[in-house]
């Protein structure tokens, strides 16, 4: 044994051959790797960390929400389609029917007679082609009244209302229904009421009644119909007819929950169409904002803010 053989022995070390090729050069890397995790840990044991940590990732963005859709029309003509000049309707209240019948002639008898209401007082405003206009007001505002007599449902007591176009309202769904009638009669009935001609009833009535698929209740008389199954009805004969004037009323209730969504789809198709003029109310100002760019706050009958929306909904809900 040579004199290296015993030191080696003696420092407790075994040698290694070394080896031709890459297995000597992988064993001698190993070694040296050993060699400096060793001192590595030797030095953190000393308290003198050498490693220099890597920098952080960049935490990950938050995703944006969506803004909400913009469904506010853009195109509005100068042509004006609705006005109201100096309007007021007022109501005769009485106590009973005796009295009523006997208002009917002018007799106001003391104690049948209650007096006078004006559901609208003094309205003035126009509305032009396109345009999309919210009617923002407490209950008993007068907004109703106002638009049953764009509809022609009730008259002006005073002033003046004038309407330009086909108009379409979805307020008294089952008004000019016969009972006596069958579905499909009932559409020929309200369609010739409208002033429609025989070839423009004969195009409605298959989208009518596809819409409100009512099944084979459309030839039964509508006495056998529910008020849902009317109301169906009445809501597809409105929004059949393409209309020029729209008249919506949010708190309109139709049918079933499925039924709604394809009512509330068809409304926001007719409303987008840069053509029809829409008068929407609402006591929901995130409705309002979405579809509407004008909006008219009726007090007691009285007109008393017209600006765009976005004021007329602050007014609204810093003073109701």
């Amino acid at each position: 044994m040579s004199s290296n053989d015993v030191e080696m022995k003696e420092a407790g070390t075994v040698p290694v051959e070394a080896s031709a090729g890459a297995g000597g050069a992988a064993a001698e890397s190993a070694a040296v790797a050993g060699s400096a995790a060793a001192t590595s840990a030797a030095s953190v044991d000393a308290g003198k960390p050498v490693a220099v940590p890597a920098e952080a990732a960049p935490a990950p963005a938050e995703p944006q929400k969506p803004e909400p859709e913009d469904h506010r029309k853009t195109g509005v003509s100068d042509e004006v389609v609705v006005e109201f000049d100096h309007v007021t309707k007022t109501y005769h209240l009485y106590k009973n029917d005796k009295g009523r019948l006997l208002g009917v002639f002018g007799v106001r008898k003391p104690g049948w007679f209650l007096g006078d209401v004006n559901a609208n007082n003094n309205l003035t405003f126009k509305i032009r082609k396109g345009e999309a206009v919210a009617f923002l007001g407490r209950n008993g505002a007068g907004k109703s009244t106002a638009l049953k007599m764009i509809t022609g449902v009730v008259y002006p007591t005073e002033g003046e209302v004038k309407v330009n176009g086909r108009v379409s309202a979805l307020l008294e769904l089952t008004a000019g229904f016969d009972m006596k009638l069958t579905g499909r009669e009932n559409i020929a009935l309200r369609g010739q009421i409208m002033g429609l001609s025989n070839e423009e009833i004969a195009r409605l009535e298959p989208k009518v009644i596809e819409f409100a698929d009512l099944g084979l209740y459309i030839d039964q008389p509508m006495r056998t119909y529910s008020s849902g199954m009317k109301a169906r009805l009445g809501f597809g004969f409105a929004v059949g007819t393409d209309p020029e004037i729209l008249v919506v009323d949010e708190a309109l209730s139709v049918g079933d929950k499925a039924f709604k969504e394809k009512c509330v789809k068809r409304i926001r198709e007719i409303m987008m169409d840069e053509n029809v003029t829409v008068l929407f109310v609402s006591h929901s100002s995130s409705t309002v904002r979405e579809f509407c760019s004008r909006g008219i706050v009726l007090d007691h009958g009285t007109e008393v803010f017209d600006g765009p929306i976005e004021e007329a909904v602050a007014y609204y809900e810093t003073n109701y």
